[in-house]
């Protein structure tokens, strides 16, 4: 007979396939019963899981956040530190990148949504931004840096914006302007 799972693994394998859902179909297409078939589970069962479709929600852009992170850090590790513009050109390099690509649209759509003050993504934004912000203050190096907090934020700013560029022109455009950022 086999074992089953318990109601935390469970909670967190459907947070997996609400995240994979999510990185596939975008926003679009998130509906609580839409969540649910994703999971593979009834409406009934998500909530068994999750408070609400904003904590369903919530608990599937955790796992994107991280998994971006992830892809983030095996590409730019920790060390050595680097000064802003070799740091927004490597990101570049790699958020423009075709694995990476869908996670940033994802990101973009979070930030519109947020923008408009949609619930429950004003509330989900903050945090993924706060994470996205300490992963650069991380990698930068901090010499003559009297607020790298604030450099972290006008990083996050570039990089976001040029997601934004390959999004709308596409990426050879996003890379080419990124690399305008080594020469100023």
């Amino acid at each position: 007979m086999p074992r089953q799972l318990s109601r935390d693994a469970s909670r967190d394998h459907v947070a997996d396939l609400i995240a994979a859902h999510l990185v596939t179909t975008g926003l679009a297409r998130t509906s609580l019963r839409e969540l649910a078939a994703a999971a593979g589970v009834s409406d009934r069962m998500l909530l068994y899981y999750f408070a609400d479709k904003a904590d369903a929600l919530g608990a599937g852009l955790g796992r994107i956040a991280a998994t971006l992170t992830a892809m983030l850090d095996a590409a730019i590790p920790a060390q050595p530190r680097l000064h802003p513009a070799p740091l927004i050109v490597a990101a570049v390099a790699v958020t423009t990148d075709g694995a990476v690509a869908p996670y940033m649209r994802l990101w973009i759509e979070i930030v519109a949504a947020a923008a408009r003050g949609e619930v429950p993504f004003a509330a989900i934004a903050k945090p993924i931004s706060d994470g996205f912000l300490d992963w650069i203050e991380a990698r930068l190096d901090p010499a003559g840096d009297d607020d790298s907090r604030a450099t972290a934020a006008a990083i996050l700013a570039v990089i976001d914006g040029l997601a934004l560029l390959e999004i709308c022109v596409g990426s050879d455009l996003a890379k080419r302007a990124a690399g305008r950022v080594n020469r100023w």
